[in-house]
């Protein structure tokens, strides 16, 4: 049965948690709908997005509650039109390999410049350029995080099948594309995501043993008994991965930046989301030994 308006517009129900449902998709929704007929790329949203979520960098700088609104503002703003372009390309049908290479991009510079942000304030407060530090540490921990919770998210769509599962690649399919563009900035994209893929393959083992098994026994058509075990037991563990997307972070960033002691976001980041990737690879993996 072909799904129509607002249900087409999202990836999947199976992987939106209740933030997204609730408030960014629809909202990512109507405003799609508006773009739809003015000619509007998805990538033209997707810029705009990062130009919007990076200004929240310098809004969590000031020290001012009233510019940690405007951050969490902009912030907000952002990741709507991180709705909108997903939606739209849907929509529209305009879903390109590069698109969601941007797309994946978009939030990791938000952070890289939040990141920034917080080490010069905490650097202004207590005159000590450590901070920078720690701060790099949190970035180079969220640059992971968020790489296998993509991964995860569309390795469900895979298993959903159909339309749904082509965002699903391997490092080598990812290399084949790169090496069919022409050379430029588009190229250079694609060697990012080529070492993104890479990253995703080499912490989940068991899931590329299982990956090679389905596809020695059953090629593209695997069962679809299959893919509903593998999506009911791996379905715990995406409310683990919730925590480390936009929504689980920026609900902990939020509440700690309007009390002042930004510092403690640093070692959210660092300490607990990273124990929270540890534990959902772990459970993941032990999910595709059994499938295996």
């Amino acid at each position: 049965m072909k799904v129509s308006g607002y249900l087409a517009s999202l990836k999947s129900i199976e992987t939106e948690n209740i933030i997204d449902r609730m408030f960014y998709r629809p909202i990512g929704y109507a405003v799609a709908r508006l773009l739809q007929p003015l000619g509007v790329t998805p990538n033209t949203v997707t810029i705009v997005s990062i130009f919007i979520g990076a200004s929240a960098g310098y809004f969590f700088y000031m020290p001012d509650r009233i510019s940690n609104m405007w951050g969490i503002f902009m912030l907000v703003i952002a990741n709507i039109l991180d709705c909108v372009d997903g939606q739209l390309a849907r929509l529209t049908g305009k879903k390109t390999t590069l698109g969601r290479i941007l797309d994946g991009v978009a939030g990791d510079i938000w952070f890289i410049a939040i990141y920034v942000g917080l080490a010069m304030r905490l650097s202004m407060q207590y005159g000590n350029y450590w901070f920078f530090l720690p701060a790099l540490i949190s970035g180079l921990s969220h640059l992971v995080q968020s790489n296998v919770t993509d991964y995860y998210k569309t390795l469900h769509l895979f298993f959903i099948g159909g339309e749904k599962g082509t965002d699903f690649q391997s490092a080598e399919q990812v290399k084949r594309s790169g090496d069919a563009t022409a050379p430029g900035l588009r190229r250079i994209f694609y060697e990012a995501y080529k070492y993104y893929t890479t990253l995703q393959e080499s912490v989940t083992p068991q899931l590329q043993i299982m990956l090679k098994n389905l596809r020695q026994r059953y090629g593209e058509d695997i069962p679809n008994s299959i893919r509903l075990t593998f999506r009911k037991q791996s379905k715990k563990i995406m409310r683990i991965i919730d925590l480390m997307t936009f929504n689980g972070r920026s609900i902990a960033l939020f509440a700690i930046v309007l009390t002042d002691h930004v510092w403690i976001y640093l070692l959210y980041e660092t300490i607990v989301l990273n124990l929270v990737l540890i534990t959902a690879i772990k459970k993941h993996e032990r999910v595709c030994v059994k499938i295996a």
